[in-house]
């Protein structure tokens, strides 16, 4: 997604307010780490399935944004989630849409309904996991995009200007700003938002694919006059962004005890900027904030000497430390794939993630070019194939170290076992895979076959110090 305004309104808010040092480089920036996920950050809790594992989720964004009405969803296929499988993935950001569900106030479609079931049944049925999200870009159909229903905008006559040339600068248009002010303040709309994640929530709350719900997607909202972007994302997302993710998680609670509630801040964490939400009063909340480096949206090669997955990873984790919830990074991944130092952004950003996060989705699980992960064969594209590599899904214990070096293929976890299995997945390769077991490991070193996805299981006695390693054969 394109982002020049943003950017330098960003840029210049940071000059003004002389706050661009709140990007404080993490320990260890700027230094070439070989491997993926080592050092863990202990002081940020982990995602855990019903039987206590620690969970991690390896997947990506599965998408439709094409069809609308009796034809929604229908470009996401069968063969989506058995790609996701056969790469390793255990994991499906799924974008749906409030218009389509609920195209006039108070009727939802059972017609949606169905179409989000069966693909949470294909998921299940190839072990991937789903976050449904509510999506929205740019608002809503009012302003050409998706999202928020039309009956659901109110924009007091301000105008709007489309710029297809830099679609995210229209976030800025003062009548869809209004629009997102009208959401967060209108007691019936409130009600609606509220209503509409009852339907969804009531609905798939026990489907065994079904992992949680992201409430909105990249919300923003209305500078007043005089207010820098800095200023005004913290305002919005302290007084408004707020109040509106405990509303939405008390409708989800009313029908859904269980799955997961994830949040995001506005897309300024992007900037380097750390967020002012509050406190979201759920003991199953997930931070959920997206990467993306503007200059790369906007065409240019990764600078490595910039610093700017450190400044990111600096000011992301500042919430997650507070608060004390997990996070998981719900979008990431460059538009140009293949530009000079591409690769060098994956490793990076993997190491990165590795760091702090209980999982991430990239952009976006699709068949061709731009920011699809695939070509048109079903291949992982180039440098986006980095993505898939062995890892621990379920650790029925406490992760003491992990990392992956991806030179080598090699995935190496310590744990101290609890009760219950731990679960390595790994991707289909062409030799298969070796699995070394040391510790009290209840069974012998398995042997992962070749040209297949496949996990791994390990027992092991509670409370006895364990090490996987994994390699390609």
């Amino acid at each position: 997604m394109y982002r020049r305004l943003f950017a330098a309104l960003v840029c210049c808010a940071l000059l003004g307010a002389g706050t661009a040092a709140q990007a404080k480089t993490s320990p260890g920036a700027g230094k070439a780490m070989g491997t993926v996920g080592a050092p863990l950050t202990a002081d940020i809790p982990r995602i855990t399935d019903d039987r206590g594992r620690v969970l991690t989720l390896r997947g990506w964004n599965v998408e439709d944004k094409v069809h609308r009405g009796e034809q929604a969803l229908s470009a996401i296929t069968e063969r989506h989630f058995k790609d996701l499988h056969r790469n390793g993935f255990n994991f499906a950001r799924l974008l749906v849409f409030w218009d389509d569900l609920e195209p006039e106030p108070g009727r939802y479609s059972e017609n949606y309904l169905r179409r989000i079931e069966r693909i949470l049944d294909w998921a299940h049925k190839y072990r991937v996991m789903v976050l449904i999200d509510a999506h929205q870009d740019v608002f809503g159909p009012a302003f050409s995009h998706r999202g928020i229903p039309a009956w659901a905008t109110r924009t007091d006559g301000l105008p709007f200007t489309p710029h297809p040339e830099d679609w995210f600068s229209e976030y800025f248009e003062p009548a869809v700003q209004r629009a997102f002010t009208h959401l967060y303040e209108d007691a019936d709309l409130q009600r609606a938002q509220a209503d509409m994640w009852r339907v969804l929530a009531g609905r798939f709350a026990h489907h065994p694919a079904l992992l949680g719900y992201d409430l909105i997607n990249e919300p923003m909202g209305e500078l007043r006059p005089g207010e820098d972007l800095l200023t005004a994302a913290a305002r919005i997302e302290a007084e408004q962004i707020t109040p509106m993710y405990n509303r939405l998680a008390d409708a989800v609670r009313s029908v859904d005890q269980d799955s997961w509630i994830f949040f995001e801040p506005t897309p300024i964490v992007g900037e380097g900027v750390p967020t002012a939400l509050g406190r979201i009063d759920d003991p199953k909340s997930v931070y959920a904030p997206h990467l993306y480096n503007t200059a790369m949206e906007a065409g240019a090669d990764y600078d490595p000497a910039a610093g700017w997955i450190e400044a990111y990873e600096a000011a992301v984790t500042v919430y997650p430390r507070q608060y004390g919830v997990p996070v998981v990074v719900g979008e990431w991944g460059p538009l140009n794939n293949e530009l000079p130092n591409t690769g060098r952004f994956y490793r990076d950003t993997l190491v990165s993630l590795g760091r702090y996060t209980s999982g991430w989705a990239g952009y976006v699980w699709c068949y061709g070019g731009g920011y699809c992960a695939l070509d048109d064969t079903g291949a992982l594209r180039p440098n986006k194939d980095r993505t898939a590599a062995p890892y621990a899904a379920a650790v029925a214990g406490t992760v003491t170290a992990e990392s992956h070096t991806p030179e080598t293929s090699t995935y190496r976890l310590l744990y101290r076992a609890g009760h219950g299995v731990t679960e390595i997945r790994v991707p289909a390769h062409p030799g298969g895979w070796r699995i070394s077991i040391t510790g009290p490991a209840a069974t012998p070193t398995p042997v992962l076959p070749a040209d297949r996805a496949a996990t791994a299981r390990v027992p092991a006695r509670p409370g006895a110090e364990v090490t996987v390693v994994v390699t390609p054969r």
